[in-house]
């Protein structure tokens, strides 16, 4: 693409303002904004469009149910989506709404423009018609009332004088448009779809209505209104400044790229290009249809108790995982399923445990290894890990490679999974060459700056590339590199292996994607279903108490039961008997099926210990590396999970739950010093 259009142009449906935004108004806009994201660091010039869909009937019931004029009603549905949009770090170039002057003015010279050439004429028609998707229905003959097979609801009988356009004749034109150009709509069940639809046979279709009022006046005939269908198609051009006076876009970035629900595809592979092509005027570049969300295998349904608030979005979640979960968890085009569930367990194994924590364990050795400084890498040749660090570069190209194609024809769960694949080979290499035993030895010093040199290069590439997915996580990595400037405005292109420069200094290291305690946020996200917080202002926190001073060692399932003696006083000669020593966190990582231990390796001066630590619940395992700890050294050693457990981390015990808070230290302590 970037060879061969020099703008890139994309668009949602404009979102109708009968209700509030949910889950499916704002994974299309995500889908939008990261392929905005995506074309825009590639230097190619892009344009996002949204908006809202503020005409017809539906929106006259709405206000009329709410007692508010309509104008009030959709300025505040349209407060409450630029708002959710806003929330969750999306970035249109423009919003467009159908009650806009300049909108209004170029749908009204579309309606001439295709007047003029023969395309339009007044009739007579009479249907069935449903409000919800603003379209007649075509129904076998029957006595009953017939049911909207989208909205399952009664369909109502419409006859009145309307004008038409003449879709009948665009059959043949519109075949051979699918047929020369494949990749007009996609993916290719839904092409196929429209095809037969098509090939069935087409009729004209009515563009205007006598009983709605909330419309735009048809030019020279202000009792009709125009179909609130042809009104909203057009914003894809009036809002580039085709038919109105307001902008000079249209020449610059049109054609489009058209992201819509596979409900209402129809009209966009259909009616819309049979209009512009009886307009004399290029058809979009694409339309990608893309799937439904689910929630547990079912339907989303407030009945069921399974639908996705985006209030419980925003509150619980950052846009960074919201985003990337989309992305990576349904195939496009395909349907999908979200749960709470699946979020937490995808943020905590991709992103904590994935990108989290190959970051922040390469920055912590780096601290701790090179003195906050990015070491001078030797080459390859001779290196004793020089062939695994060539195969990590290859890894990670080809990753980035990838990434670009399968992005480049919407692909995104692919691509997302080829760069976690390179991330996984990262972290063998660090575990396989382990430098927290090269730095031990000087002579190995050599060997060591080449292997976190190697890591941190991987993570700058992987920070580049994931920029358009995850905007603010990237921008954390690329700061904590030591890098300048956006990542964002670093275009792919750029990337060369050996970027960084040796001696620069590094930033400060912080958790970019913490761990999330899936049980606590799943009762949280229940007290707080939308019935719970009816009334504003619901306590937050309950249940926070000041912390217990008291001392405790972990792990909890390490302690045995003691029997209390005495007045619990002992002498200096028994505390004299515990040796508790200063350590270094080198490694930390989760042990599969215990949900509270972590496996740590801590330098205690001497040697290098393997302690389990009961405190998963609460410490991300990046967030421990390269942390000063306190370690019983005297205790008897553990087996526990099939693991040896050779001292214990001390902590003290907070608040009536008893969560650890390790015990560390503000001054520059050397591992091995001893507590008095």
């Amino acid at each position: 693409m970037t060879e061969t259009k020099r703008s890139f142009y994309v668009t949602t449906p404009i979102y109708y303002a009968n209700a509030k935004p949910h889950l499916g108004h704002l994974y299309t806009t995500l889908v939008a904004d990261t392929l905005t994201r995506f074309w825009r660091q590639r230097g190619i010039d892009s344009f996002f469009l949204t908006g809202t869909d503020e005409r017809g009937v539906n929106i006259e019931r709405a206000a009329a149910a709410r007692g508010i004029p309509v104008q009030q009603h959709v300025d505040e549905i349209v407060g409450e989506f630029q708002e959710t949009f806003r929330v969750f770090n999306i970035e249109y170039s423009r919003w467009i709404r159908t009650t806009d002057a300049f909108h209004k003015e170029g749908v009204q010279n579309l309606w001439r423009h295709l007047d003029e050439r023969g395309f339009i004429y007044r009739g007579e028609y009479k249907g069935w018609f449903c409000v919800y998707c603003n379209e007649f229905k075509e129904v076998e003959e029957r006595a009953e009332q017939p049911l909207c097979p989208t909205h399952e609801r009664p369909l109502e009988i419409v006859a009145e004088e309307s004008y038409f356009f003449k879709l009948s004749g665009f059959g043949d034109r519109l075949l051979k448009l699918y047929e020369s150009r494949p990749e007009f709509v996609q993916p290719e069940s839904r092409r196929n779809e429209v095809i037969a639809f098509v090939a069935g046979g087409l009729r004209d279709f009515s563009i205007s209505r006598i009983s709605v009022k909330w419309g735009i006046e048809v030019p020279g005939d202000p009792r009709h209104t125009i179909y609130v269908w042809f009104d909203a198609l057009a914003n894809y051009i009036t809002a580039l400044g085709w038919g109105n006076r307001s902008f000079q876009d249209f020449d610059r970035f049109w054609p489009a790229l058209h992201l819509v629900g596979k409900d209402i595809l129809r009209f966009h592979a259909v009616y819309w290009p049979a209009l512009l092509m009886a307009a004399g005027i290029e058809v979009p570049r694409t339309v990608f249809a893309h799937g439904m969300w689910h929630s547990g295998g079912r339907k989303m349904s407030k009945t069921l108790g399974n639908v996705i608030d985006l209030y419980a979005l925003r509150k619980y979640f950052t846009p960074d995982q919201v985003r990337y979960f989309c992305l990576r968890e349904m195939v496009f085009g395909r349907d999908g399923d979200f749960t709470y569930e699946a979020l937490i367990d995808r943020v905590n194994a991709d992103l904590a445990a994935g990108l989290g924590n190959l970051s922040s364990r390469t920055l912590t050795m780096v601290r701790a290894y090179c003195g906050n400084r990015i070491p001078l890498s030797a080459s390859n040749a001779g290196n004793e890990f020089g062939s695994e660090a060539g195969e990590v570069r290859q890894a990670v190209g080809q990753a980035v490679a990838q990434f670009e194609r399968e992005f480049e024809r919407y692909s995104f769960s692919l691509g997302l999974e080829a760069v976690w694949a390179a991330m996984s080979r990262v972290d063998k290499f660090i575990t396989d060459a382990q430098p927290w035993e090269l730095a031990k030895s000087p002579e190995k010093h050599e060997t060591l700056n080449h292997v976190l040199c190697t890591a941190l290069e991987a993570v700058r590439h992987l920070a580049v590339i994931l920029a358009p997915v995850l905007p603010e996580g990237s921008q954390a990595v690329w700061q904590q590199l030591g890098q300048s400037g956006k990542v964002c405005e670093f275009g792919p292109a750029r990337l060369r292996w050996g970027g960084l420069t040796a001696g620069g200094e590094i930033g400060e290291i912080k958790a970019i994607f913490p761990r999330m305690d899936k049980g606590k946020i799943m009762e949280e996200i229940k007290l707080d279903e939308p019935a719970a917080r009816s009334a504003e202002g619901r306590a937050e926190g309950k249940g926070n108490q000041a912390p217990t001073a008291a001392l405790s060692v972990v792990p909890p399932e390490a302690v045995a039961e003691s029997e209390s003696g005495g007045d619990g006083i002992i002498s200096i000669e028994e505390f004299a008997r515990v040796d508790m020593r200063v350590g270094t966190v080198l490694t930390a990582e989760r042990i599969p099926k215990a949900d509270k231990l972590l496996k740590l390796t801590v330098d205690i001066g001497a040697e290098v210990r393997q302690v389990l630590a009961g405190i998963a619940l609460y410490y991300e395992p990046e967030s421990l590396i390269g942390q000063k700890v306190v370690v019983v050294t005297n205790l008897a050693p553990r087996k526990m999970r099939g693991l040896d457990s050779n001292g214990m981390i001390v902590a003290a015990s907070v608040g009536p739950e008893g969560r650890p808070v390790i015990v560390t230290f503000k001054e520059d302590v050397p591992n091995g010093a001893r507590l008095k």
